[in-house]
């Protein structure tokens, strides 16, 4: 009967170590439950202040994670943001690849249609016009722009509208992204291939916003470089400082282009627009024809005075 009695006994602490292992365990998974469950993150985001949102972000990393602990943590992020970004970039870029070929199928289609509807020009008319062309240029030193608004250069050829320029630069067959030379700064830009001399180097006719320009491979024959220009209201005479210029009266923007702008800013291209015909007709600008009405009242307000001599500056 002892022992008996003494089995009994053991079986019954091994039970009550059991079940207090068994609890504590319980208690220890309830706790790592408490803080491996989803924790809400609420904060406003600024857009005046996004480092201030990151900062938040990161102490509540800190604060309900190790993360921040860790020794390869700061790597971590660098990758993370440079994923981001790059993400963006080629969304962007894809973005301006749709933009830029749908308007060049939509200048392929106009010139179709326009060709269906002018009858073609005579060689002789066409020799004639050519030749006032290369006489405009000799005396005004200025080159006429090419049916982009820009000029065909030796290397490369450019061409504008009133926000973006575009630069085309045949490369050989099979050109990879390892062998492009490119960088964009503010006001200066540089292009070549790696193992050969810059095709292009200079400081650029204006400024531009570097974070929204890119380049890309066309069909591994050429390169395709948009700027997004800072002035988003003038047309750039070249492309380089010391390039040959164009004649920027000239200039033929697209109406349809007037659409995308805000009213203030679009009133003020029109203006632009009109002044450029108006001197190419040789008659006053809308600033011209303003003095002049100015004048006109003046002169009706006082009959007395002589406005023989007036002249208009």
């Amino acid at each position: 009967m002892a022992i008996i009695s003494d089995i009994q006994e053991e079986q019954q602490q091994s039970s009550a170590q059991a079940k207090s292992a068994s609890a504590s365990a319980s208690a220890s998974a309830s706790s790592s439950g408490a803080r491996v469950g989803a924790t809400s993150f609420s904060t406003k985001f600024d857009r005046n202040n996004t480092s201030g949102f990151l900062e938040k972000a990161l102490e509540f990393l800190a604060k309900e994670s190790d993360f921040m602990r860790r020794p390869t943590a700061e790597r971590d992020l660098v990758a993370i943001f440079k994923a981001v970004r790059e993400k963006e970039r080629k969304k962007m870029e894809e973005e301006r690849k749709k933009r830029w070929a749908a308007e060049e199928e939509k200048k392929k289609k106009e010139a179709e249609v326009k060709a269906k509807e002018e009858p073609k020009a005579e060689p002789k008319v066409v020799e004639e016009k050519k030749e006032k062309e290369v006489e405009v240029e000799e005396k005004s030193g200025k080159r006429v722009p090419n049916k982009g608004n820009g000029l065909d250069m030796e290397k490369y050829s450019w061409t504008q509208s009133l926000q973006e320029v575009n630069i085309i630069i045949p490369v050989p067959a099979g050109t990879k992204s390892r062998d492009i030379v490119y960088e964009a700064k503010k006001n200066r830009l540089k292009f070549g291939l790696k193992g050969q001399p810059l095709i292009i180097d200079g400081e650029l006719y204006q400024s531009i916003k570097p974070d929204d320009c890119l380049w890309s491979i066309e069909d591994q024959t050429a390169v395709s470089i948009l700027l997004t220009k800072h002035n988003q209201l003038e047309w750039w005479k070249a492309l380089l400082k010391g390039e040959p210029e164009i004649d920027t009266q000239k200039v033929e923007p697209e109406p349809s282009k007037l659409s995308d702008l805000d009213s203030e800013t679009r009133q003020t291209v029109e203006k632009m627009m009109f002044d450029q015909r108006q001197k190419q007709m040789g008659l006053p600008t809308s600033e011209e024809m303003q003095k002049q009405e100015i004048l006109k009242k003046f002169m009706s307000e006082h009959p007395e005075m002589d406005f023989s001599r007036a002249k208009i500056q």
